[in-house]
């Protein structure tokens, strides 16, 4: 086993893919924070499970695995997904929290149906679509790991050039339009900044589990720290670590997913934060607790103490004043 774990390390190509999972993991932790923060969490998986039918479409279209091609019909079909969504709330009284829903059910349903029917055609052996599902880091070429680098990079740049007026648009809208920010614009930016996140996350983490390291290193860097720019980073931390553990632990066990490992990375860092972060952790919460029960405790004590002493005192002055009369 640990043999296997040194080989599988020290392999060129692998620490190719470990640098490019790593750098994933950061881009979607640093995007999933404003998506986190608009209160948008489903929209991530809305987006993953929309890009389906475009990755299909793709391939039918071109007959070859690329992940640039896959990229682009994603991107289609999320942007065509995003108008859907809105469409929906805009012009009927359906929800957005049901739009989602709505879409996502949608679109999956036809990425499916149409992942079986390339499956079973002539050349469905060659396209692997079947790893896009639940994600395989491994499968990736170095030209994937590449683009999936340069796009996440990118993603850091372009939000820590933009950061307060992301941040701006984030917190309180009204006050950013009335300084002249154009909000509309910043939020088709990072709601197209989601879409990329969520397609190049596909390959390494899956359809399905993609919001996953979108959200949860987001909400774990949540219980860490108030300020913005402190929790970017941690979530960015946070997710690059989840992505190199579980292309570890893919790449050493045969036969593991790359999705469902990343995210329970993810969960147990998220785990670990809800338990032991100063301040909102529930350790920390606890002692906090304990301090103030026994504070009341002793200011209870305390008051009991002078209470009696204000008691014996009138009392001693009664008794004087009896002596006094006698």
């Amino acid at each position: 086993m640990l043999s296997t774990f040194f080989n599988w390390i020290t392999d060129p190509n692998m620490q190719w893919i470990l640098m490019g999972s790593l750098l994933l993991g950061l881009g979607s932790g640093v995007i999933g924070s404003f998506t986190f923060l608009r209160k948008q969490s489903l929209l991530g998986d809305a987006l993953a499970h929309a890009a389906l039918p475009g990755i299909c479409i793709a391939f039918m279209l071109s007959g070859v695995k690329s992940i640039g091609l896959f990229m682009i019909g994603a991107i289609v079909s999320g942007v065509l997904a995003t108008f859907g969504i809105h469409a929906i709330t805009r012009y009927s009284r359906i929800k957005q929290d049901a739009a989602l829903g709505i879409v996502l059910s949608v679109f999956f349903g036809v990425g499916v149906v149409m992942m079986t029917k390339i499956q079973h055609s002539g050349n469905g052996n060659q396209s692997g679509l079947d790893k896009y599902m639940f994600g395989q880091a491994a499968s990736m070429m170095l030209s994937d790991v590449y683009l999936v680098g340069i796009v996440s990079l990118i993603l850091v740049a372009v939000c820590t050039l933009l950061f307060k007026e992301f941040k701006l648009v984030s917190f309180d809208p009204g006050f950013a339009r009335g300084m002249g920010i154009k909000v509309g614009l910043l939020e088709q930016l990072l709601l197209l900044m989601t879409v990329i996140a969520v397609v190049v996350g596909i390959q390494a983490v899956g359809v399905v589990l993609v919001a996953a390291l979108l959200i949860t290193p987001a909400v774990a860097a949540r219980y860490w720290t108030d300020a913005l720019g402190v929790m970017i980073v941690l979530a960015g931390l946070f997710g690059a670590l989840s992505g190199v553990t579980g292309t570890l632990i893919s790449g050493t066990l045969s036969n593991l997913p790359t999705g469902p490992v990343t995210v329970l990375a993810a969960s147990s860092i998220f785990l670990v934060s809800v338990v032991f972060a100063p301040g909102r952790g529930m350790v920390s919460k606890l002692l906090r607790r304990m301090r103030q029960r026994n504070e009341v405790k002793r200011s209870y004590g305390n008051g009991l103490a002078a209470v009696e002493g204000d008691r014996a005192m009138i009392s001693n002055r009664a008794n004087s004043s009896e002596r006094s009369a006698d």
